[in-house]
């Protein structure tokens, strides 16, 4: 394992949509270690060859349903032991998780469902939690890392407009109760650790020019567990990539 990792998250909507919007020469400029990639909406055979030509082992949590939600792992290291069973039959099948268990640490790509705009799947979205949350109590590593989209604003400075949205979904006090408890589980919310201010979001819905107005959400995280935190030497932001309706996230640690 390399000193010092850097390890990139982002939603992009489309492993292929996004494709078409300078990926590869995205990554061919930031060059992580590892690349988790979440609602990639293809199995792998449906992958750009190019893809594969980066020098990355790529693997690939595909949901049963066609065009549909879906995880990716880029990774350089060849030593590693991967796990894709969540436990949960529902979630298993919308293809939402890998872990990579790569000597004494972890890293867990995740992609938590949005919960709906009437709310109908916040149920099973709390559900997922539940189970997250005794999931990673059984991980035998002290150091772990969850990274993906969580679809939800924990604090008020984590969207533009949090009194218009108090009670719509991503945002609603039962789901920012979520995160509340991971943090209370041990786990560091790396880039808030860094960043005290507001306006740093990476998700924009797509009307109203919210992403060139900047009302959005921050609903993308890395959290690192606490015995993790010594490691921690950055976590930001890459808001001015477009391709997707999320910005990639970045951790770099040692």
């Amino acid at each position: 394992m390399k000193s010092k990792l850097k390890i990139i998250s982002w939603n992009v909507n489309g492993i292929r949509a996004v494709h078409k919007k300078g990926f590869i020469g995205f990554i061919k400029k930031e060059k992580p270690d590892i690349l988790c990639l979440q609602e990639i909406k293809a199995v792998q055979s449906q992958f750009p060859d190019e893809l594969f030509d980066l020098g990355y082992k790529v693997l690939v949590n595909s949901a049963d349903k066609k065009g549909y939600s879906g995880v990716s792992t880029f990774i350089k290291n060849e030593s590693y032991i991967v796990n894709m069973e969540f436990g949960n039959k529902r979630f298993d099948s919308e293809g939402r998780f890998i872990e990579l268990t790569l000597g004494d640490f972890s890293l867990v790509n995740f992609y938590i469902p949005q919960g709906g705009r009437d709310k109908i799947n916040v149920p099973y979205k709390l559900e997922i939690y539940e189970k997250l949350f005794s999931y990673i109590k059984k991980i035998k590593n002290k150091n772990i890392i969850l990274i993906g989209d969580f679809n939800i604003a924990h604090q008020e400075l984590d969207l533009a407009r949090p009194k218009q949205n108090k009670n719509n979904t991503m945002f609603t006090q039962e789901e920012r109760r979520q995160i509340d408890k991971l943090l209370e589980l041990g786990f560091i919310d790396s880039f808030r650790q860094l960043n005290k201010n507001g306006e740093s979001y990476t998700w924009w819905p797509y009307f109203a020019d919210a992403r060139n107005r900047n009302l959005g959400w921050r609903i993308d995280y890395a959290f690192i567990s606490k015995a993790f935190s010594k490691h921690l030497k950055n976590a930001y932001i890459l808001k001015e990539v477009r391709g997707s309706d999320h910005a990639p996230i970045v951790l770099e640690i040692n």
